[in-house]
C-alpha cells in the first residue's frame, strides 16, 4: 500500500514538474498564438517583439493580438531584449511554416541577417517599430516597415515645450534668467527614435526663440526604473536649478515623476513640469492629475494593427495593401502620425486605446 502510494506521489510531482516547467519557459517559441483555434486553416505569422515589458510595446503587442483574431495564426515572441535570441526566434519561426514575418528589432542593424534567412526561404518580412536602414528594405522586394516618422515626435514635443513655457514662464523660470534649464532622459543611444526625439526637440525649442541650458541628458534605456535611478542623481545635485524634464518616452518620464514624488514635488506649490512620448494610458492618468504637462501619442493600437494587416496580406501572397488603409511611402513604409495629447485633449489619447 506504502509502495503504491509513493509512486503516486512521485508520479504527479513529476508530472507538476513537466507544466511548471513548461509555463515558465522562454524558449523561443513561447508566447501568445492567435488563431490558433483554427488550425491549419489559418496562414502562420511569426513575430517577436524586443522585449514584453517594454511599456509601449505592450500595448503594440495587445493590438496585434486584437488584429490576427480570426485572420491569421500569430506565433509571438518575446526576445528579451537579446538580439541572439531574437535570430534564434527567427530561424524557430521559420522552421515551424510561418508565411511571413513581422520583426521589432533588438537591434537595428540585425535587420540585414534577418533578411537574408527570409529570402532564402522567400518570406516577406515585416519590421516595425524600430527601423532599419533604408537599404536593408530595398535590398529585398518582401521587406517593409511600419512605424512613425521619428523627427516628428520630437518636432512635436518641442512644441509642447515651447508652449507650457510660454504660457507658465513666471512659475517655470524659477531663478528668471529667461532660459529654460533643462535635464532629458534618452532612450537607447543610436536608436533612430532617440536620437530624433532628442535632436528636435530641443531645435524646436531653440526654433521658438527661446533661450535653453543643458543640466545633464543621459540615457535611462527606455526604463522607467532606470529613469527614477537618474532623476534621483539629478535632483540632488541641481534640485531647484531644474526648470523641465524632458524625456524620449512615456515610461522614463513615470520614472522621472515617481523620483520628483520622493523630493516633495507636485505637492503644495512645488511643481516641475515634465513631457513624454507615446501618450500610454498611465501617462495620460499623469497628464490628467497634472503631474504631466503632456506627451505625444505614438498610436500603438494602429502600427499594431498595420502590422498584422501587411503580415496577413503577405503570408496570404497578396500585395501587402491588399483591401487595407494603409499607403507606402517612397521607403516602403507605413507611417502612422503623432499627435499631441494635453489635458485639453486627453480624450484623443483615451480613444486610442479603445
Amino acid at each position: 500500500m506504502f509502495k503504491k502510494k509513493k509512486g503516486l506521489i512521485l508520479s504527479l510531482t513529476v508530472a507538476s514538474s513537466i507544466l511548471l516547467a513548461t509555463g515558465c519557459s522562454s524558449n523561443s517559441t513561447s508566447g501568445t498564438d492567435s488563431g490558433k483555434d483554427k488550425g491549419d486553416a489559418l496562414p502562420a505569422v511569426g513575430a517577436t517583439i524586443y522585449k514584453f515589458d517594454d511599456n509601449f510595446m505592450s500595448y503594440v503587442r495587445r493590438a496585434m493580438d486584437t488584429a490576427a483574431k480570426d485572420k491569421v495564426k500569430l506565433m509571438l515572441n518575446d526576445s528579451q531584449n537579446d538580439q541572439a535570441k531574437q535570430i534564434e526566434q527567427v530561424d524557430t519561426l521559420i522552421a515551424k511554416g510561418a508565411k511571413s514575418l513581422a520583426i521589432n528589432l533588438v537591434d537595428p542593424k540585425a535587420a540585414q541577417t534577418i533578411v537574408d534567412k527570409a529570402k532564402a526561404k522567400d518570406i516577406p518580412v515585416i519590421f516595425f517599430n524600430k527601423e532599419p536602414d533604408a537599404t536593408v528594405l530595398t535590398g529585398y522586394d518582401k521587406a517593409y516597415y511600419v512605424g512613425t516618422t521619428s523627427s516628428e515626435s520630437g518636432v512635436l514635443q518641442g512644441e509642447l515645450i515651447a508652449k507650457a513655457w510660454e504660457a507658465n514662464k513666471d512659475k517655470y523660470d524659477k531663478n528668471k534668467d529667461g532660459k529654460l534649464q533643462y535635464v532629458l532622459l534618452k532612450g537607447e543611444p543610436g536608436h533612430p527614435d532617440a536620437e530624433a526625439r532628442t535632436k528636435f526637440a530641443i531645435d524646436t525649442v531653440k526654433e521658438k526663440g527661446i533661450q535653453v541650458e543643458e543640466l545633464a541628458m543621459d540615457t535611462a534605456m527606455w526604463d522607467a526604473m532606470k529613469a527614477t535611478e537618474k532623476m534621483d542623481a539629478w535632483i540632488a545635485k541641481y534640485n531647484e536649478k531644474i526648470e523641465f524634464v524632458i524625456a524620449n518616452n512615456d515610461g522614463m518620464a513615470l520614472g522621472a515623476i515617481a523620483s520628483l514624488e520622493k523630493a516633495g514635488y507636485f505637492s503644495g506649490d512645488k511643481f516641475m513640469p515634465v513631457v513624454g512620448v507615446d501618450a500610454i494610458p498611465e501617462a495620460l492618468e499623469m497628464i490628467e492629475s497634472g503631474k504631466m504637462v503632456g506627451s505625444i501619442l505614438n498610436d500603438a493600437k494602429n502600427q499594431g494593427k498595420a502590422t498584422i494587416d501587411l503580415a496577413a496580406n503577405a503570408a496570404n501572397g497578396k500585395d501587402v495593401l491588399d483591401g487595407t488603409e494603409w499607403k507606402l511611402d517612397d521607403k516602403k513604409a507605413v507611417r502612422v502620425p503623432y499627435i499631441e495629447v494635453t489635458k485639453e485633449n486627453i480624450q484623443v489619447g483615451r480613444d486610442a486605446y479603445k
